[in-house]
């Protein structure tokens, strides 16, 4: 892939850009297994799943700095002041192609970008994401209410020029610090969610949703999981930390003896009502297995470790933190037969399986979310001695 911005200098985010794209499979893969091989020493690998070298990331976390009359729209240099990379070869056109209507929003609505040197300026970033179907959300995040009335007032105005756009809301973060959002949204638009079809499945994406960045090697991954869970044939399945749940969806279906009941456990309450929302036009589409799938708004650790039984197989897809030793140890003791870890860190996934010592790595899979970086997801079927 070619960047001008990283030839120039300018950015630096795609650390391995000038590494050959096998070979930067091949690299993140033997990282991950020499983590593994002390905990899993005949672990097979699946071969990686790749992803597109450019146009792969749909969702695009934009910092907004310069001028109201001059925007950029991209990153913060050294300095503290911004570099536009409205012109990042890792978006798609569709996505890409907002870039300017966005920059020209805030000139029009009169967003003051929040300068981090300074400590002044209203709007720090710029969220957007891209649908399978060609959908935008589009999110602000705003230091605070100031600007809202404004950006109200010209909605309509970028929603005629930008008629993909299909949710739109406001962020308040007032914290001089780098935190990518706050807890308060205000929903814009008559919509509010996006659909992210993924599999045949939609999947209902809200404003403070997580969903990963690289559509189509999320997909993957949900085919990997779901396999290898409809081979294990578990009458009980729980998906801890099941964001929108799209693991817990995907798994759906019947055990040896009947059908699989699902749990899905989210702290996010938004995730949660996404989920329930996706199960439900499930149901009602004649998809009798998902009468089983239920959600749970909770701590995926306080959760698990009240329950009195544990399930015969559990799907976990923690954040870069990991399971953590008391969850980890929880699991090493239970009953559960089959356990499939979905990993962004392969750091603290090795640390939690060296707490599971009853639960033997079968197979593994690199799935490549973040190309031209070194961070990878890696997907490990799990099962107990």
């Amino acid at each position: 892939m070619r960047c001008d911005y990283h030839a120039a200098g300018l950015c630096g985010s795609c650390t391995i850009l000038e590494t050959p794209y096998p070979r930067q499979l091949a690299d993140k893969q033997s990282h991950a297994a020499a983590l593994l091989e002390p905990f899993a020493p005949s672990l097979e690998w699946l071969p990686a799943v790749p992803s597109q070298q450019a146009g792969f990331r749909t969702k695009a976390k934009m910092v907004v700095a310069g001028t109201v009359e001059s925007p950029t729209i991209g990153i913060l240099d050294a300095r503290g002041e911004g570099q536009d990379l409205r012109e990042c070869p890792l978006y798609p056109p569709a996505l890409g192609s907002a870039f300017p209507l966005l920059a020209e929003f805030v000139t029009r609505a009169r967003l003051a970008p929040y300068s981090v040197p300074h400590r002044r300026g209203e709007l720090k970033h710029v969220l957007v994401t891209l649908a399978p179907n060609g959908d935008l959300m589009v999110r602000w995040v705003l230091r605070s209410t100031e600007a809202l009335s404004r950006i109200r007032k010209h909605l309509p105005w970028l929603q005629e020029r930008l008629p993909s756009l299909t949710v739109a809301s406001v962020n308040i973060q007032p914290e001089h610090k780098a935190v990518l959002e706050g807890d308060a949204e205000v929903v814009l638009t008559e919509r509010e969610t996006l659909t992210m079809t993924v599999n045949g499945i939609d999947l209902h994406l809200r404003p403070q949703s997580f969903f990963q960045t690289n559509t189509d090697v999320a997909a993957a991954l949900y085919r990997q999981v779901a396999q290898w869970i409809a081979d294990a044939r578990p009458a009980s399945l729980w998906d801890l930390y099941c964001g929108v749940g799209g693991f817990a969806l995907h798994c759906a279906g019947a055990g040896a003896d009947g059908p699989r009941v699902v749990t899905g456990v989210e702290t996010s309450a938004q995730a949660v009502a996404s989920a329930r929302r996706s199960r439900d036009d499930l149901r009602a589409e004649g998809h009798a297995a998902m009468d089983d799938v239920s959600f749970v708004a909770d701590d995926a650790v306080a959760w698990a470790t009240r329950q009195a039984d544990a399930p015969a197989a559990m799907v976990v897809n923690p954040p870069r933190r990991g399971l953590g030793e008391e969850l980890s140890r929880w699991i090493d003791a239970s009953g559960v037969q089959t356990l499939v870890y979905s990993s962004c860190h392969p750091t603290t996934l090795a640390r939690d399986l060296a707490w599971m010592p009853s639960m033997a790595a079968r197979q593994a899979r690199l799935l490549d979310m973040f190309p031209h970086t070194r961070h990878g997801e890696v997907a490990v079927l799990l099962e107990r001695h």
